[in-house]
């Protein structure tokens, strides 16, 4: 659930810390007060887009932190596959810092992208926003919402069905691309042939051109390596006279006729005898490398010739001699398809029929679990929008197929309903008000409450044109699923505030030069004096509360059900 709110320099909200309860979570306000803010806060912690208008005035930053306490088994896992360490208690704090360009996300203290947040959100929490009923004009929503009430048996035949049509996409895609005339698979030939033959009468081994290069530099360097080495060979040497080997041999000498004096000159012998040997053991191998540089020029030539062969064909086919190598595995296999190209493409054609079957048997048992459960969802939604004050509702769910196949099978599914005797059943754009369809999602999201394992459920004015007995039954419908989730409701009605467990004012207060919007927790009498103000009275007199209280143990009643 949704433990804790935190928001700062966000709009008219300075800095306000909010923590809800389980149960029924109602927030209510004056008109303008900033109930919006709610909603707008947590769907930016979640992702949602950030404007410069919404930075509170002299401010350069915002922050919007929520706090979830969440058991669920899947947050955890989801957690370890965006590799960040659940804690052992499940909190799971999300937080957005929001400056003009630039945002920073952070899920339990480590920073991650808006994707990664979007995510672990879709499992922990559902928003409904003021207009979300609209999406029910949407065939697609209907679909989304009868899969979603089909539950576990549903998922692994909807998997088989998404994975046989991208088979049968690709397969078609590959019979399309490699379709050609008898013109056409001549000069594919004729290419390919030519490639090869350029590639074998190279006789390429992995890694020569490394060698070649080495080589290269080499010899092309031999001039300024043997002088070099020329030089560093005479100044260390014995053959000349000031070389170092001469000096060190000199000195040597010297050394020896002094060193039977005193044991520490032998020590001082032996120490320059080792880099008398080193000079020496220094000189032959410069001598016996100067003798290895001896220029060839038809070896020049031999290597040079080999590495522009070499870098010829990897500008034509690929980066690397294994680049090179695999393009030309891969113009023998375009060969051998193109030499019997009448049956390659007999055997293509023949995988595309069995994965179409194997998609349309895949379709059905999808489609059989979607008739099913469209009866048991069209019964339990009837029961639901009865309750809701649809007094001589007919609904129904169609489930038709469709001429085409798609990823999610070839089913057209529509809610068609009747609200008035008589009438025949329509799709719901053409029957529903919007009043009408803010209650068919509340039933809907009732149903699919039993099945829905995100905890909390936030809806931004779900009261939306209904009043009297009508707000009663919404309330009612409200708190049952409040029941099984943890539910946060911005309402304007009475009704379905005096059904609070946790009630919660949103209040404007300004001065000359500042206006800040708050949220706190209202106490019981507290309570009653907003469900006053909610049923029109103008101040707290008797019987303004006494209608409040009347009102709240009504809601009291229904609660003990």
């Amino acid at each position: 659930m949704l433990q804790s709110l935190h928001v700062k320099n966000l709009a008219l909200m300075e800095e306000t810390e909010v923590e809800f309860g389980r149960g029924l979570n109602i927030l209510t306000g004056e008109t303008g007060a900033g109930k919006s803010l709610l909603i707008g806060s947590v769907n930016l912690a979640l992702g949602g887009k950030f404007e410069r208008e919404m930075l509170r005035k002299g401010a350069d930053s915002a922050l919007v932190e929520l706090i979830f306490m969440s058991p669920d088994e899947r947050v955890r896992k989801k957690l370890i596959q965006l590799e960040l360490e659940p804690e052992d208690d499940g909190t799971v704090i999300i937080s957005r810092k929001m400056q003009v360009g630039k945002s920073v996300y952070k899920l339990n203290g480590e920073t991650v992208t808006a994707r990664q947040v979007k995510e672990l959100a879709e499992l922990l929490i559902d928003i409904h926003g003021q207009h979300e009923h609209q999406s029910l004009l949407n065939k697609k929503k209907h679909m989304e919402i009868l899969d979603a009430f089909c539950g576990e048996e549903f998922l692994p035949v909807a998997e088989k069905v998404e994975t046989a049509y991208k088979e049968c996409r690709e397969l078609r895609r590959r019979l399309e691309e490699e379709a050609m005339d008898e013109e056409a698979k001549a000069k594919e030939q004729a290419l390919a042939e030519f490639e090869l033959q350029e590639i074998e009468q190279a006789k390429l081994i992995p890694g020569e051109d490394d060698d070649l290069e080495q080589r290269y530099r080499l010899m092309v360097n031999g001039k300024k390596i043997t002088e070099g080495l020329a030089d560093s060979y005479q100044y260390t040497g014995s053959d000349f006279e000031n070389g170092a080997g001469s000096a060190v041999s000199r000195a040597l000498r010297a050394l020896r006729s002094v060193s039977g004096i005193d044991p520490r000159l032998e020590e001082l012998e032996g120490q320059l005898s080792e880099i008398d040997n080193l000079l020496a053991d220094y000189n032959r191998d410069v001598a016996e490398y100067m003798a290895d540089c001896e220029f060839d020029s038809e070896d020049f030539a031999a290597v040079e010739e080999r590495l522009n062969t070499i870098n010829h064909l990897k500008g034509k086919y690929g980066n690397t001699i294994e680049d090179v190598m695999a393009y030309g595995e891969d113009r023998q296999k375009l060969l051998d398809k193109l030499t019997d190209y009448d049956a390659y493409m007999e055997q293509l054609e023949g995988k595309l029929e069995a994965a179409q079957k194997r998609l349309e048997t895949a379709c059905g048992k999808l489609s059989n679990i979607r008739r099913k459960n469209a009866e048991v969802l069209t019964k339990q939604l009837v029961n639901a929008l009865v309750h809701l004050n649809f007094l001589t509702v007919e609904f129904d769910i169609a489930v038709n197929r469709s001429q085409n196949i798609t990823g999610k099978g070839y089913d057209d599914v529509e809610f068609l309903i009747s609200t008035n005797p008589g009438e025949s059943l329509k799709p719901l754009g053409q029957v529903a008000s919007g009043g009408e369809l803010s209650r068919i999602m509340l039933a809907i999201k009732t149903v699919l409450a039993g099945k829905d394992s995100i905890d909390t459920l936030i809806f931004d004015e779900i009261d939306t044109g209904i009043s009297g007995r009508t707000a009663w039954r919404v309330s009612e419908q409200l708190d049952t699923v409040a029941h099984a989730h943890q539910v946060l409701c911005i309402t304007h009605l009475p009704q379905i505030a005096a059904m609070a467990d946790r009630h919660f004012v949103i209040e404007k207060s300004s001065t000359e030069d500042n206006t800040i919007t708050d949220i706190r927790v209202l106490e019981e009498g507290e309570s009653l004096g907003e469900l006053a103000r909610l049923l029109g009275s103008d101040s707290l007199t008797e019987a303004a509360l006494s209608n409040a209280r009347e009102m709240r143990a009504q809601a009291e009643e229904h609660k003990k059900l």
